[in-house]
């Protein structure tokens, strides 16, 4: 523990220092407070990314990115809130927004049947996006003749609709790409490793308590029942408020994955939004970050990603490509266990998470991890008897969500990293792991 731990102090120092305060940046985007449910092409703006070093080529991507956006899983989400206000609208007890709220979740809701869990249009939109950006920012490797590409995806239908997107772009920029797609229960040891029996098999606290806590401490439904309610009395003998408020905010946080004017954002105030967004942000960092309450051991749940990354770049050779396609439960603690700027720095005080820790700027909806591969290009020789200078190390570059990220070693060209040195770092890090 103390290893990793003294990495993440050193790979915090690199990180860069946010500009502008959690609360200051969903206030200005409110679509930001849906954590997991944010839509890709709502975030934060990207920048251009840094030219390739001289002397050097791309020539291999290793990637593991999430679905796309989908209609909410469980059909309580939906049904729970409608059948509360049912009930009150039934004994006469809705306002009139009220009753405008119960309509817009039926209408919601309605559009589920049978699509729970589904890919929506908005999260294929997405995976045709980075696809195409891929091509575009890396043709050296894309729009190579006869390209080979390996892509594989959970057995989850949205994950292989999102795969299929994203590989519809990478084969309409290059006719002769090579593309093979795989899907089977084979493959989920590594694109889907369960967090639960790693978990328990550690033993460890997973945060329950200081969930429910926080969920208590910063849900205040008092304003919202007296605009969705006008008997107060009924609310407090009939109503779990702060579970209603909690249910109303879930379903307005996933709206954006829909093409729709329906929407639930402009019931919250300013000050409400981002204290649910808070509660989610601590109970995503508890269930898969690098929390002190559980030993900082959450992202080692993505061990075998970890290592199927590494084996994967060793021993490829006629592959130019090798994209994973899974699930934000992957997503977040593959980059808090590859220590992708932020993403695995260990905050004590809850309290002040959000000031080092943001759960909307690692996954989104089609949140994905890009490692770029770089060497050395080919040189000729100027003049007889002269032999080829010796090559350059292989560098590798990160994006999260397509920003170039830090990694945890030294560097003096960022964002280009010796792989060589980094490969050590993380098979020193999983020697590490695997003594405790």
């Amino acid at each position: 523990m103390m290893a990793i731990g003294c990495a993440m102090a050193v790979q915090a120092q690199k990180a860069p220092v946010f500009e502008t305060s959690a609360k200051e940046e969903i206030m200005a985007n409110r679509f930001l407070a849906g954590s997991n449910y944010l839509d890709y092409d709502r975030q934060l703006p990207t920048k251009a990314l840094t030219p390739t070093p001289k002397g050097y080529e791309p020539y291999y991507m290793s990637h593991y990115g999430r679905h796309g956006s989908r209609w909410l899983i469980s059909d309580g989400n939906y049904s729970r809130p409608i059948a509360t206000l049912e009930t009150a609208k039934e004994m006469g007890k809705l306002t009139a927004k009220g009753e405008e709220v119960l309509e817009t979740l039926k209408a919601i809701y309605k559009t589920s049947t049978k699509r729970l869990g589904d890919l929506t249009t908005v999260g294929e939109r997405q995976h045709h996006g980075i696809g195409k950006r891929m091509t575009q920012n890396f043709p050296e490797i894309f729009k190579k003749k006869d390209v080979m590409i390996d892509a594989r995806s959970t057995v989850v239908t949205r994950c292989i609709l999102s795969m299929i997107a994203e590989c519809e772009e990478l084969a309409a920029a290059n006719p002769t790409a090579r593309i093979h797609n795989d899907v089977s229960e084979s493959l989920q040891y590594y694109l889907n490793q369960p967090w639960e029996g790693i978990v328990k098999e550690m033993g460890r606290n997973t945060g329950d308590k200081e969930d429910r806590d926080y969920s208590i401490k910063w849900t205040h439904p008092e304003r919202l029942m007296k605009v969705l309610f006008n008997d107060q009395e009924f609310v407090y003998n009939n109503i779990s408020a702060g579970a209603l408020m909690r249910q109303l905010f879930h379903v307005a946080c996933n709206m954006q994955s829909h093409d729709t004017d329906l929407e639930l954002f402009s019931l919250f105030t300013d000050e409400e939004i981002y204290d649910q967004w808070r509660q989610k942000n601590i109970g995503w960092y508890l269930d898969y970050g690098p929390s002190p309450v559980s030993g900082g051991k959450m992202p080692f749940s993505q061990l075998n990603l970890l290592k199927n990354i590494i084996e994967t770049a060793d021993t490829v050779t006629k592959t130019q490509a090798t994209l994973r396609f899974g699930h934000e439960v992957c997503v977040m603690p593959l980059a808090c266990l590859l220590e992708l700027d932020n993403c695995g720095m260990a905050v004590d005080n809850l309290d002040e998470l959000d000031k080092y820790w943001r759960n909307y700027r690692i996954f989104p909806m089609g949140c994905n991890i890009q490692l770029i591969f770089y060497r050395p290009l080919p040189i000729k020789p100027k003049g007889k008897g002269k032999g080829l200078p010796k090559p350059g190390p292989v560098l590798v570059k990160a994006l999260l969500n397509e920003r170039e990220a830090y990694l945890p070693i030294e560097t003096n060209q960022w964002p280009y990293y010796n792989w060589q040195d980094l490969r050590e770092y993380y098979l020193k890090k999983i020697e590490d792991f695997s003594k405790h």
